[in-house]
């Protein structure tokens, strides 16, 4: 043996074999416990022994390549298609679909062919006539050897079709570049078994020139590996900020189970929840919908009714991709004080604070509204104008507080007078009006003023022990008699007012009736 001869295989046999070892360990240490990552460190393995043969089998004499290439090396080539493809099962998520009684043990049944090479079988998988061209032993192909070839080719290109279906559902940009690197790296891969497989280049180049397309396959499946790490650690990542996130958040399936929950979300829909069952059925309603409408879900308002509280909850969500099935992750707020906040300012705007009821300017809107409609149907409005008699000796003697009582007693009592359709309202200070869109006549006006001062006698504010006097002054105005439009009315209804004030006070009358 030369020394160009004891060289080159070092280089061509071992240096790819540590190239083999380096990337196996670099992929197993990132996650031993991860079932791809053993994958393709098994990959890598495989490469690394069939390497290991072709240089053991180039220092022996020619007589042992026949059994070397029976037992070591076509048993060991044959298992990598079966490796490959359960590994290209667990990229794509399909092994979730596999029945149990198939996974993984349909990936190995190529297993079987060594075995019956190994009992005797030799001829089905490897050449077994090796001749010497120049420093290298050449196998002469024969026809299981090209069998064999063109069937772990086509096993190879199976790959494909979980990778493109996977591909074409995949939900981010990056699984689908993930998805389209592996796809690529296969092709590669057949294109170079083929072409470096299929024909013999004598001398020139090493026996098997077609195993060195492992060298580009292991790269890719460790880059391959590599990114689909980083998805992961990505994923990892933001772990964090779902558990701590103060909104609760929550990962649906497309039936609306929940998957995963953080714990801003167990108040919602935890064990312990409250009201679990009515949030539960608003995930699953908007799960269908959005797993009918593939759309983004952005500030979808709903009200939740449970047993205990009526709560409003925005939703923000999209579909994510979990275990390559897709899925949901919705954010849910309880936004419940806020719009009761925003109600109460919307109330507020037309009510009273301290009374509750409506205010000058929602009175006056529905004064207009009223004589508009009386003006349509022909009909008759009332309007009746309320005054506190010594209303400031009352927060002078007794305090405001006090007076505060008596103005919150009054509003009682005028909600308690009115008659069906009627508005009570607070004009502002001591003074109040009743609306009455369904008065016929003076008598409704009457009537009404007789049960509001009945209600005074007989309901007596007590405040701290001590009875506070309730007394009023009461003018009203009848549409169309007393006048056509509000003002006309208001000023009518004033005017009896303040005759009765001049009179005495605890009083009524009538405007242009005195």
């Amino acid at each position: 043996m030369s020394l160009q001869q004891a060289l080159i295989p070092l280089f061509t046999h071992l240096l790819p074999i540590a190239l083999f070892i380096c990337m196996g360990i670099d992929v197993l240490i990132r996650n031993p416990k991860k079932t791809e990552h053993r994958l393709i460190s098994l990959v890598t393995l495989c490469y690394s022994s069939l390497f290991l043969e072709e240089y053991v089998r180039q220092l022996l004499p020619i007589s042992y390549s026949p059994a070397l290439a029976a037992f070591w090396f076509s048993n060991t080539g044959i298992l990598i298609p079966g490796i490959g493809f359960h590994f290209t099962a667990r990229l794509t998520g399909l092994h979730l679909r596999m029945p149990k009684y198939l996974y993984p043990y349909v990936f190995y049944l190529p297993a079987l062919v060594p075995l019956f090479s190994i009992f005797g079988a030799k001829e089905m998988v490897s050449a077994q006539r090796f001749v010497e061209s120049g420093m290298w032993k050449q196998p002469v192909y024969n026809s299981s050897y090209y069998i064999a070839l063109i069937v772990s080719t086509c096993i190879s290109l199976l790959y494909l079709l979980p990778l493109l279906k996977a591909r074409a559902r995949a939900a981010s940009a990056e699984q689908k570049s993930l998805y389209a690197l592996t796809i690529w790296g296969v092709v590669l891969t057949a294109a170079w078994i083929l072409g470096f497989g299929l024909f013999n280049y004598g001398s020139f180049m090493p026996p098997y020139p077609y195993i060195y397309c492992g060298l580009l396959w292991c790269f890719v499946l460790r880059l391959t590996m590599r990114r689909h790490d980083f998805l992961n650690f990505v994923d990892k990542r933001y772990e964090k900020l779902f558990q701590l996130n103060p909104a609760a958040i929550v990962l649906l399936d497309q039936t609306g189970t929940i998957r995963e929950a953080n714990p801003a979300a167990e108040p919602f829909v935890g064990p312990a929840a409250s009201d679990r069952e009515p949030f539960q059925a608003l995930l699953r309603q908007v799960a269908r919908s959005h797993s009918r409408d593939a759309r983004a879900i952005t500030n979808y308002e709903s009200t939740v009714q449970g047993a205990s509280k009526r709560l409003n909850v925005l939703l923000d969500g999209d579909a994510i991709t979990v275990d390559n099935e897709p899925h949901l992750i919705l954010i849910m707020r309880d936004v419940t004080a806020q719009r009761e906040y925003q109600e109460e300012i919307q109330y507020l705007a037309y009510h009273d604070p301290l009374t509750r009821l409506p205010n000058r300017r929602y009175f006056y809107g529905q004064l207009e509204a009223a004589l508009m409609a009386a003006r349509l149907r022909g009909g008759m409005t009332g309007i009746i104008l309320i005054d506190l008699d010594h209303f400031k000796s009352i927060n002078d003697r007794y305090g405001h507080k006090a007076g505060d009582e008596a103005l919150v007693h009054t509003s009682r009592l005028l909600r308690e007078a009115l008659p069906p359709r009627g508005l009570a309202a607070r004009l502002g200070g001591d003074e109040f009006v009743l609306l009455l869109p369904d008065a016929a006549s003076d008598d409704v006006l009457l009537e009404t003023i007789g049960r509001l001062r009945q209600s005074i006698e007989v309901n007596r504010l007590i405040y701290e022990c001590q009875e506070i006097p309730i007394s009023m002054s009461i003018g009203a105005s009848l549409y169309p008699q007393d006048g056509d439009d509000g003002d006309t009315l208001m000023n009518g209804a004033d005017k009896a007012m303040y005759a009765v004030k001049r009179r005495g006070r605890d009083g009524y009358g009538l405007a242009g009736r005195q």
